[in-house]
């Protein structure tokens, strides 16, 4: 055997056993689970909350996804993300089975039918391709199933305003949380309990179907009364202590002082509580009864001192905002009648801060008649979780409010003190309003101190109230005029969570994730010069490389 053989030989052996090394090295990492994030922002990490999520199954969960077949390139981005993401909840519990449907296909007659049967609604997409424009549908939703309970999970996010590639982003960046959550949902055993104040005018349940219902996928729900605090203050705190957060959801009647007095030592010992508040009378129904003209008056509901002691005060003043939403008015009659959108300035479209997990990646919020407040120095952190646009102002009251201001320039130069604080949690150890005070009744327990607390106030109790259709609640806001969505469900469920979260999965929400999308007009301009590239220069390449593989060779091996 010659020395060129042998050494040609020993190449081939070498390159066989480096093949073998490198195939049994990432046969041994796949069994170890060790792998390196390259991510800057470290998206495939799950956090500890979302991995707690899934530990606990110990029979199959299923997860469909109908995000399959020739898909537009940022949804196929998406759907590379969503299965990404699943996978790394399969890596933390083998019992979690994924699926990707195209529901096109009708495949385990998961059919465009059903999914809207459901629920689940397509997301419209336009495409443009130079001169053509065509409409597709797509279905960004996937279903986790296990046993006989089933929750949704939208994969897409509507964000007011946002591009195409926008809404992609802010929507890989909920799938973590989107996740979790309905993992969360689906394995829920024992549930907190939350008490929907009633007796002292509250929203009725009719205006807060949606948000309950959506509530009790995590919490049990009840009402809770206050009538029989006249009779019985101790026994009426005792049966509230059993609840772990009170909901008030727009209350129009004055508490009295035994009911505050409840209402204060619930927060004492350790009650967490949401207010939603009006502290100005003013109604739309108001406006349409009295051919569009009402005054607006303060409301006085007894608890200025409670919020005040806590470290907030709802001002009896009106938030007017050049960033407004609309409001529909009818004009002509019967059969010509025709409801046209008008600008209105009561009706502020808040964008959170993202200071908070809680007001971290959600659209824009729709208030009405929301109320400015005042955040005071008294120990207890404060956080402003949403505000008015920097374009606002305080309108005080008494003022006439009339419909025909859809119909006048605004003076402009008076919006100049914007920033009003709409929403704020209150954090810390909270003090009595009655310590050192008169008590309007006996309580055996009575605390003047009470423990590490919170609760979220927030200046607008039409935040929580959804629409009707023929008598029935719509979805939390829809605006079924201008068929916008607005993010207050979500704000809400997140104040919810936050107040009663022991995993912390509302801090995923702030995890940041960035996707590189194609610059779609830059792509088409350059269209040619790319494909010459990728197609010519490799071909130029080959040629290249044949005829210096020839002429080494020949210069090698010539006798």
């Amino acid at each position: 055997m010659s020395l060129t053989q042998k050494i040609s030989e020993n190449r081939i052996v070498s390159l066989l056993l480096l093949c073998a090394f490198l195939f049994l090295l990432n046969y041994l990492s796949g069994l170890s689970g060790i792998r390196a994030y390259l991510t800057k922002d470290q998206r495939y990490t799950l956090s500890d909350a979302a991995e707690r999520a899934v530990e606990p199954f110990d029979s199959p969960v299923y997860v469909d996804v109908f995000l399959e077949g020739n898909l537009p390139s940022e949804f196929r981005k998406l759907r590379d993300e969503t299965r990404q993401m699943l996978y790394e909840f399969s890596r933390v519990n083998r019992n979690i089975h994924i699926n990707f449907i195209n529901p096109q296909e009708d495949n385990n007659g998961e059919s465009v039918e059903g999914l809207q049967a459901m629920g689940m609604q397509p997301a419209s997409i336009t495409i443009e391709e130079g001169n053509k424009v065509s409409q597709e549908y797509v279905f960004p939703w996937a279903i986790v199933n296990k046993g006989r309970e089933t929750v949704r999970v939208p994969l897409l996010k509507n964000n007011l305003g946002a591009t195409q590639e926008e809404r992609i982003n802010n929507s890989v960046r909920h799938l973590e949380y989107a996740f979790a959550d309905a993992f969360t949902k689906i394995g829920l055993t024992n549930k907190k309990k939350i008490a929907v104040l009633k007796g002292n005018g509250e929203l009725a349940d009719v205006f807060i179907a949606d948000f309950l219902n959506t509530l009790k996928d995590y919490y049990q729900l009840a009402p809770f009364t206050m009538d029989s605090v006249a009779s019985d203050p101790a026994e009426t705190l005792e049966q509230l202590k059993a609840y772990d957060l009170a909901l008030v959801a727009k209350p129009t009647e004055a508490f009295s002082e035994e009911e505050k007095l409840v209402l204060d030592q619930f927060t004492m010992h350790g009650g967490k509580s949401i207010w939603l508040m009006d502290k100005v009378i003013m109604e739309m129904d108001s406006l349409y009864r009295n051919e569009g003209t009402s005054i607006a008056v303060p409301r006085d509901l007894n608890l200025d001192d409670m919020f005040f002691k806590y470290g907030v005060r709802i001002n009896p003043a009106l938030v007017s905002d050049l960033y407004f939403t609309q409001i529909v008015l009818a004009s002509g009659s019967g059969n010509q009648t025709q409801y046209n959108p008008a600008p209105w300035l009561y009706a502020p479209m808040v964008f959170s801060p993202e200071n908070h997990p809680i007001n971290t990646n959600i659209e824009a919020l729709r208030m009405q008649f929301s109320n400015p407040m005042d955040t005071l120095n008294n120990g207890i952190e404060k956080t402003v979780l949403l505000q008015s646009s920097p374009l606002s102002k305080s309108v005080g009251t008494p003022v006439e409010v009339s419909l025909d201001m859809v119909r006048q320039e605004p003076d402009k130069a008076s919006f100049n003190n914007g920033g009003l604080p709409l929403a704020v949690l209150l954090e810390g150890n909270f003090t009595s309003v009655f310590k050192n005070r008169v008590q309007p009744a006996t309580l055996p327990d009575f605390r003047e101190e009470g423990r590490q607390n919170s609760m979220i106030v927030i200046a607008d109790g039409d935040l929580i109230r959804n629409d009707l259709s023929n008598g029935n609640p719509m979805e939390l806001g829809y605006d079924k005029w201008t068929n916008n969505f607005y993010g207050n469900k979500e704000f809400l469920l997140n104040c919810v969570n936050y107040l009663l979260d022991d995993n912390g999965l509302i801090n995923i929400r702030t995890k940041k994730v960035t996707l590189a999308f194609l610059d779609q007009q830059k792509t088409m301009e350059e269209k040619s010069l790319w494909q010459l590239v990728n197609i010519g220069i490799p071909a130029i390449l080959s040629v290249l490389a044949g005829l210096g593989f020839s002429y080494f060779r020949k210069r090698r091996y010539q006798v």
